[in-house]
């Protein structure tokens, strides 16, 4: 298949190709997929329908190798949700981290169709003993560890859900997008979904699931993708999944011009996790009120809201804005410590200027 044009798109890595959203266009609920930011780890594996086949083996009754049409067979779904990358917002921490400098576009919300991946353990069979369900990509590379870690040598991108997020509605097997078949660089012909979790999770190019009887020590689950868990005893290293409740301001954008006195919409969207959106809310300056939450709302997609604000005179001014989930989350006002370079969730002012305005002979215009 060929690559489609990435108009727009902000190139964070040419090879193997990682693009970026441009946020402050936001528009559309659903991201046009030539606009959906690109995460890829390893370059596309080149995949055709025709050679390709899923296997699902393992703690299972009956392994399978499974044809796209065979997938096509099954019951179908889809659902809206939201992927955000891990590293979304990493430009943000300080000091600076390694990796790819994204900065708030490492994001999106489509509409994907597929079959949920429940329906295809099904007709495999999972046996008692299982506990985990690794996904595999076609995609292998070698790793470069950096300061972290040494490379483990050439790997498939690998990554586990747990049984019970395996089996519930929320993960699909995707072979289209927004409506059109993936395009390579997003997944063709097959993709993980799993609704409500981090990007890392969702593997493209999918090859095999393996049901197995043991957590998975993979280098994406063990090394790569985690956060620290600090509790009573010693820290422990624990597997990302659950994206943070998280809302994000696309107009104005930082160092924008305003006029004091005329009503601007403050605009941008909201997501979390497993747990439904509660509520947004927007500082200009004079404390934090609620914005309006637009629709639709559905379980897994963002949440566009909206705030009109007047800027009362001219001056500068800083607009922060925050997302509350149902089960009393708040987005956090500081950097957080516990994730390496992930989870870049804390609330980003936007800086804007506001100009006095007063009328000329034929218009408006600012002093």
């Amino acid at each position: 298949m060929r690559r489609p044009e990435t108009t727009g798109l902000i190139v964070r890595q040419k090879s193997p190709l990682n693009l970026e959203f441009q946020f402050s266009s936001l528009a559309d609920w659903q991201i046009p997929v030539d606009q959906f930011y690109v995460r890829s780890h390893f370059p596309p594996p080149g995949l055709h329908e025709e050679d390709w086949r899923l296997s699902v083996e393992g703690a299972v009754e009956r392994p399978l190798a499974l044809s796209l049409e065979a997938l096509k067979a099954l019951p179908q779904a889809r659902f809206p949700a939201v992927m955000e990358c891990a590293g979304n917002g990493r430009v943000f921490y300080e000091p600076a981290r390694e990796g790819l400098q994204w900065q708030n576009g490492g994001v999106g919300n489509a509409e994907w169709s597929g079959v949920l991946l429940r329906d295809v353990l099904a007709a495999a069979g999972v046996k008692p003993e299982a506990v985990e369900v690794i996904l595999v990509g076609a995609d292998r590379g070698v790793v470069d560890g950096g300061k972290k870690t040494a490379s483990p040598g050439p790997i498939a991108f690998a990554r586990s859900l747990p049984l019970d997020k395996a089996l519930s509605d929320g993960v699909l097997l995707a072979h289209a997008m927004n409506g059109e078949p993936l395009t390579p660089d997003h997944g063709y012909p097959l993709r993980a979904v799993v609704g409500g979790w981090f990007g890392m999770a969702w593997i493209k190019w999918l090859a095999a699931v393996r049901v197995v009887p043991r957590p998975f020590r993979g280098y994406w689950q063990a090394r790569d993708y985690f956060r620290w868990e600090r509790g009573l005893g010693e820290p422990m290293l624990v597997p990302l999944d659950e994206m943070e409740v998280k809302a994000q301001i696309a107009q104005p954008v930082n160092g924008a011009t305003l006029r004091a006195g005329e009503p601007f919409r403050v605009f941008g969207a909201a997501w979390g996790g497993e747990t439904a959106l509660a509520l947004v809310e927007v500082d200009t300056g004079e404390g934090w009120r609620p914005a309006r939450l637009l629709e639709p709302e559905t379980r897994y997609g963002w949440r566009f809201w909206e705030h009109v604000w007047t800027p009362p005179r001219p001056g500068r001014y800083t607009l922060r804005c925050r997302a509350s989930d149902a089960a009393g989350h708040v987005q956090p006002a500081e950097q957080r410590s516990d994730a390496e370079s992930y989870c870049a969730n804390w609330i980003i002012p936007v800086e804007v200027k506001a100009v006095a305005v007063r009328p000329g002979p034929a218009d408006d215009f600012v002093i």
